[in-house]
């Protein structure tokens, strides 16, 4: 037994005894690092504070990546809303025209314009006409503006998709500021006699939801479907008459005379054109 009734400890060869209380305890903190009761070990600590400081310069980059991302489209030196703002070492005219063509790319992104439209879109913003027309000139030159191919694409997607006939297309056209001269080649394109199949397939699809109905109405609705969709009356009444034929119904019997429209156009033909 040691003194004081300890029981007897091991000793090392420098003296100190194994295990004594005194060689439990932690290690004395470096001076200036106080020691916080349950704090983690050093190592832990900058483990935790590496591994913070890189997902601090993740989110940096990505913040950035986004913000570049949004700012692809932009000019230099240009702010939201100014056509006439400059970058340093370049003049007006060059900031302008910039602007001019960062206008027309966006709404070309988006889809097909005409010139017209890329116009009236550069007015709004403010750009110059001479600058204006020196850059959609340009875009011209390279078919990024090409009003003949719009013009024939257009009827070409409109007719069938939604069944519009030529003169709701050259209407369409108009609206949208195409030449004439583009207009009336794109919409002679289109064949008369698609014309009349896309009227009767138009009848088909409503005429069942007619039944029933007094036989003036069913007439009303169904010339009226085809007038809303460009078709002249005489195709209108020509189509519904042979759509109610079939179903065995005769409109000259019940004093409705569908042989004489009021506007005796020929078919497939327009003045409007």
């Amino acid at each position: 037994m040691g003194r004081s009734g300890e029981p007897p400890q091991a000793v090392g060869r420098s003296g100190e005894r194994v295990g004594s209380a005194a060689a439990r305890k932690p290690a004395p903190a470096t001076a200036g690092e106080p020691v916080t009761p349950g704090a983690p070990p050093a190592q832990d600590v900058k483990g935790a504070q590496d591994v913070k400081d890189a997902q601090g310069a993740q989110d940096v980059k990505g913040a950035q990546d986004v913000k570049g991302a949004q700012g692809a489209w932009a000019v230099p030196g240009v702010h939201a809303g100014s056509a006439t703002a400059a970058s340093p070492g370049e003049t007006g005219h060059e900031s302008k025209a910039a602007v001019a063509r960062q206008i027309c790319l966006r709404m070309l992104t988006a889809e097909p314009r005409t010139r017209a439209e890329l116009a009236a879109a550069l007015r709004r913003r403010g750009v110059p006409e001479d600058t204006a027309e020196a850059v959609l000139g340009r875009f011209s030159d390279v078919k990024l503006i090409d009003d003949a191919a719009f013009a024939a694409a257009w009827v070409e997607t409109r007719h069938h998709g939604r069944g519009l006939a030529g003169r709701a297309l050259a209407a369409e056209l108009r609206r949208r500021g195409v030449p004439q001269e583009d207009i009336k080649t794109a919409v002679s394109g289109l064949d008369p006699r698609q014309e009349i199949a896309t009227a009767r397939s138009l009848v088909e699809l409503r005429l069942a939801s007619t039944r029933g109905q007094p036989l003036t109405a069913r007439i009303r609705r169904l010339t009226g479907l085809l007038a809303r969709k460009g078709y002249s009356p005489a195709t209108a009444y020509r189509v519904v008459r042979e759509a109610l034929e079939q179903e065995g119904l005769d409109p000259a019997a019940a004093g409705i005379d569908l042989d004489d429209p009021p506007d005796a156009e020929s078919d497939g033909q327009s003045a409007a054109w």
